[in-house]
């Protein structure tokens, strides 16, 4: 190979590439330059959850509406898109009218991430796009429980096959939980998108609160939370009482 073929080579090799990436599907290798970005806001001061629904439902933002189980005038309001932009140009304009603007922010409650991939996904369109919007739109699955978190720098110290096992650990007890329709987990990237720089927002969704509990507890012992967790929380838990219809595929 000649020394002009080995820098374009290397050219190719430094390209930098953003896509999500999946498992090998049909013989051909996944990717996508889309996710869905997820945020949810929690605010206090609502006298009148009712009040708020009229404007929610006229807006036709895709969503949950929460009850806050840890204040008796607290709610929450999670709203998703594939576009950043949708946060300002609909979500925004929504929390600055009447009846929203009458309700104060709680800023450490406001957390926000966006959809990724291990590299392994089966169907990757689904994961970052569909699944996590069937779960959380589900009218079977009121209850959840939403919190950020962040890893210590010496897990990023680890081999590529060290993470994995760790990782690995983490999801056979998710799809233990999953599979036996008690918790589904939604897991999403905010490394530099969040206010205090955790990297993870997670939630867990389910038909009943206890179980999200206990998946919490059973991650506990994990080498990744026992060893490679530097903060967790803080937590929300929260009731659906109004859910958007489901996205069309």
């Amino acid at each position: 190979m000649s020394s002009i073929q080995s820098a374009s080579v290397e050219k190719e090799e430094k390209k930098l590439d953003l896509r999500e990436k999946g498992a090998v599907k049909d013989g051909q290798a996944q990717f996508l330059d889309q996710r869905l970005f997820i945020q949810i806001q929690v605010f206090t001061g609502c006298e009148d959850l009712k009040a708020l629904l009229p404007s929610l439902e006229k807006s036709n933002l895709p969503g949950v509406l929460y009850e806050n189980l840890h204040d008796p005038k607290g709610i929450a309001l999670l709203t998703m898109s594939e576009s950043p932009e949708h946060f300002f140009t609909r979500t925004r304009p929504l929390l600055s009218s009447n009846p929203w603007n009458q309700l104060s922010l709680k800023p450490d409650y406001s957390f926000f991430g966006r959809t990724y991939s291990l590299g392994y996904e089966p169907n990757l369109k689904d994961w970052l796009l569909k699944r996590p919007q069937r779960v959380i739109l589900d009218e079977q699955f009121p209850w959840a429980v939403w919190y950020p978190l962040r890893r210590t720098g010496a897990f990023s110290r680890l081999s590529h096959q060290e993470q994995m096992q760790i990782l690995k650990e983490h999801g056979q007890i998710g799809r233990l939980f999953g599979d036996s329709g008690l918790a589904q987990d939604i897991r999403l990237s905010c490394t530099g998108l969040d206010q205090n720089d955790n990297d993870f927002v997670i939630g867990l969704i389910g038909k009943e609160l206890f179980p999200l509990s206990a998946l919490v507890e059973k991650m506990r012992p994990t080498q990744q939370t026992s060893t490679y967790i530097q903060n967790m929380g803080p937590f929300f838990i929260g009731r659906a009482v109004w859910k958007s219809p489901k996205m069309e595929d």
